[in-house]
């Protein structure tokens, strides 16, 4: 898939799908060419052209003023030496200065994909995935740069990373080390991107991109409720169905950014990586830094197609473990139920009802550890509450296995309250700054995950817990954003290292812990959805999309989190009315249908329903049974954006379009309402399909549509219907 023509110097990756063309120019530069719909092959048309641009300095010796990196498209590019735009990375030598000139060395090509130690990322086997490394070196420094390339077979997709290795004989500190730099020629882009807040993640944002620089970035320590670390550029023309649209997503779960830059010449640039704001990284001769990687993906079939793309990798080539792509139970989580406020008769009355409606796994959420009856006290105690639960855990872990039913217990191993045995021990395992006082976020501090001392205390506290009782599924938490960062163990001039050393220890720590138990499902969770990346989905499956379960909230949260992200990450409850977290009073038909368009699951008092209630929801849990397999695997197709309209609609279909099922919600009613006419998507050609008992041909669904019925009334309604091929 990957070949170099060497009369040419022009390297061309290549499937059924995709090309992905880079040159050696003129004096052994990198330089980009294409990125798109496969070619059959290339004979030149895109070498840039020579053109004398004022105020653009040439390279030294240069015989004219034809040349100049001041507005090629490069493939990974730096600063001072002629490009002004946004550099990939920044490197201060010994001597203080920041120019560096980075000239092919060499390459290489070999079958399948080689990890990245210490960092989550893609794997494949070697007839999947094909991957280039080419080498350019600062002859002066004596530095060496690789950039790979892991081209996937059948995929529109391509892995990219770098790789900074210090072969010169002084020390040398990276100010900034991209993960990806993409280049294009004058076009006209729109960037979609997802921001946020807490109970409010991922919402859609489309705009024209204008000259200058637009910085999306998180500085707090995760990927963040407020900025996603994905982007795409689409042509303005590009929709749900059509249209060119080019994807990239970080698979890491700490401070990033990504700048889109459009220069005087309508060129655009795209720079990706670990946020350069506070970071800095001691590079020592013979020692190397590994950026994490970009899954960068093509599509003309629009928006949809880009999504298809990425929930198929990262379901079956980013995702690891037992659950890779096995079924997930539905549960229900003792939170919005209880809060800190139980004992053992109340998750027994909880208990009793989930397993007289079919749920298939008991969650118990916080307050059982350390004296932990509110939130400001026992974070860091990783034992048992005692006396809080009759029995303790052993005792309650035997009574839900007992019903036929799984055991879930919460965590929030990176974090440390004042109020504990363990800050009275080793109040120097917190991050804050020698003689200041530390911020505090919910009444805890941030444990130094850098620190191989606190990783192992965490680690030995947790695994006494698991070891002790049948524990089938850990929620992970992380309940507040990282302040004061400043590790005791480094030196000064190192404490830029910290926020990556962190999310190294980190995945070090998952990785142990994952390793060790490997029969347990783990979930991510950040206040709900503050740490929603690539990057923890390799370690863990699925990820608690929202702390907020509002219904009418949840369509458009889930709805851009299916623009990167597979419906099979998704952890989606159904809750108690008013809601929680906005008051808002819905039905439990469109609560159900919402939350089974993810993994299923509930967070209310079950004893406190009525029996109207509690009939319904044992119609809920089998249905999503019934289609668990399609629901959490099949291709989501988005059909009308809850970011422009009043109607939202999307589709589930099963991978050999032998079935479907299709969801469609109104936010809001109004009088005399206009029928609303839904076209499907992803059916069968030529094909009839039964819909509840009706047969229709797939063409007359997917364009023709079909009615919603017009009799649905009030605000919040929702439909659902099924089909099935004849």
């Amino acid at each position: 898939m990957i070949r170099f023509d060497e009369q040419q110097q022009v390297f061309h990756l290549q499937n059924d799908q995709i090309s992905y063309l880079m040159q050696v120019e003129s004096g052994g530069f990198l330089t980009h060419l294409y990125f798109g719909k496969r070619l059959s092959g290339y004979r030149g048309s895109r070498r840039y052209p020579r053109t004398d641009r004022s105020f653009s300095p040439n390279l030294p010796g240069a015989s004219d003023r034809l040349f100049s990196l001041d507005t090629l498209l490069m493939e990974y590019p730096g600063y001072g030496f002629g490009d002004f735009r946004q550099p990939a990375f920044q490197i201060r030598q010994a001597d203080g200065s920041q120019t560096t000139d980075f000239r092919y060395l060499s390459h290489t090509i070999e079958a399948g994909k080689p990890s990245l130690p210490g960092l989550p990322a893609t794997y494949g086997s070697d007839d999947e995935v094909e991957t280039l490394v080419i080498s350019l070196k600062d002859e002066v420094s004596g530095l060496e740069l690789q950039l790979s390339y892991a081209l996937f077979a059948g995929r529109p997709v391509i892995a990219r990373s770098a790789k900074f290795i210090n072969d010169g004989d002084s020390n040398v500190v990276l100010e900034q080390a991209g993960s990806l730099a993409l280049d294009f020629p004058k076009r006209d882009l729109e960037l979609i991107q997802l921001n946020g807040t807490w109970a409010r993640e991922r919402q859609l944002t489309r705009e024209r991109i204008e000259t200058g620089s637009k910085v999306l970035d998180s500085k707090r320590g995760s990927s963040s409720h407020q900025q996603n670390p994905f982007v795409a550029l689409a042509a303005p023309e590009t929709t749900e169905f059509s249209g060119d649209v080019y994807g990239m997503c970080l698979v890491y779960s700490g401070n990033h950014q990504t700048v889109v830059q459009k220069d005087p010449f309508d060129q655009i640039r795209v720079v990706m990586g670990i946020n350069p704001f506070g970071f800095s990284w001691q590079l020592a001769s013979q020692e190397s830094f590994q950026t994490p990687e970009v899954l960068l993906v093509y599509s003309d079939q629009g928006l949809n197609g880009m999504s298809a793309a990425y929930h198929d990798l990262i379901n079956k080539q980013l995702v690891r473990g037992r659950y890779k792509e096995e079924p997930r139970p539905t549960l229900i989580n003792n939170w919005e139920a209880t809060y800190f406020d139980f004992d053992k008769d109340k998750l027994v009355a909880i208990l009793d009802e989930a397993q007289a409606l079919g749920i298939e796994m008991f969650v118990l959420d916080d307050g059982w550890f350390g004296v932990r009856s509110d939130d400001r006290m026992s974070l860091g105690d990783w034992f048992e509450f005692e006396g809080k639960i009759a029995g303790g855990l052993k005792g309650i872990s035997e009574e839900v296995h007992r019903r036929g039913m799984k055991f879930g217990l919460w965590f929030e191993p990176e974090m440390i309250s004042e109020n504990s045995d363990l800050f009275r021990t080793h109040p120097d395992w917190a991050f804050s700054v020698p003689g200041r006082q530390p911020a505090l976020g919910r009444d805890q501090l941030v444990l130094d995950f850098s620190r191989q001392d606190v990783r192992d205390n965490i680690y030995a506290q947790m695994s006494a817990i698991l070891d002790n009782c049948q524990i089938d599924y850990i929620k992970w938490d992380m309940n507040r954003n990282m302040t004061d960062v400043y590790s005791q163990l480094l030196s000064s001039e190192r404490q830029g290292e910290v926020a990556h050393r962190y999310m190294l220890g980190l995945y070090d720590f998952m990785e142990k812990l994952t390793t060790a138990y490997p029969e347990i499902l783990f979930e991510g969770c950040s206040g709900g959805g503050g740490r929603f990346d690539a990057g923890f989905l390799y370690y863990m499956p699925q990820i608690w999309t929202s702390d907020n379960t509002d219904a009418v909230a949840r369509l458009k949260i889930q709805y851009g989190t299916s623009l990167c992200y597979p419906i099979s990450t998704m952890g989606s409850h159904v809750s108690a009315i008013p809601n929680h977290q906005t008051g808002r009073n819905t039905s439990l038909a469109i609560r159900g249908n919402v939350a089974m368009s993810g993994v299923f699951g509930y967070e209310l008092d079950l004893s406190a329903l009525s029996l109207e209630e509690k009939a319904e929801i044992a119609q809920q849990v089998a249905f999503y049974k019934e289609h668990r397999q399609l629901l959490q695997f099949g291709r989501f197709i988005r059909l009308q954006d809850p970011f422009v309209q009043n109607d939202v609609a999307w589709m589930f279909v099963a991978p050999d379009q032998s079935e479907a099922l299709v969801f469609y919600f109104r936010v809001l009613a109004e009088a005399a309402y206009p029928l609303i006419d839904l076209k499907l998507a992803g059916l069968t050609p030529d094909a009839v399909y039964d819909v509840e008992g009706q047969a229709y041909t797939s063409e007359e669904l997917m364009y023709a549509g079909l009615y919603i019925d017009p009799e649905l009334s009030g605000d919040y309604a929702t439909e659902r219907f099924y089909l099935k091929r004849l």
